[in-house]
């Protein structure tokens, strides 16, 4: 995944990428600018991508994605942590009776 973060939580978003997961490649703007972007050159944005699909970094990239992927489906999974999670709130809130006033 190539990331350019423009505003909000985008810069969050790429460092979960780029930094904590290990699976995203950054271009584009550094910091949050109100009125206009520093812009990003074609350079910039080539060196991105094929950082991105070729090479061994992004052959690492595709492992640890797959990784996440697989993780995440074993989640929602009868009896992973997310799917006990909902089925723990759709029962609670189905046995919820609203205090009379």
């Amino acid at each position: 995944m190539v990331t350019w973060p423009v505003f909000a939580e985008q810069f969050y978003n790429k460092k979960l990428m780029t930094e904590v997961l290990r699976t995203g490649v950054s271009v584009g703007n550094k910091k949050w600018q109100k009125v206009t972007s520093e812009g990003v050159g074609w350079e910039a944005m080539e060196k991105a991508v094929v950082r991105a699909v070729a090479g061994d970094e992004a052959a690492k990239m595709r492992i640890r994605a797959k990784f996440y992927k697989e993780m995440a489906k074993k989640t929602v999974e009868e009896g992973g942590s997310s799917f006990n999670g909902l089925n723990a709130l759709v029962e609670k809130l189905s046995t919820y009776v609203p205090v009379k006033k």
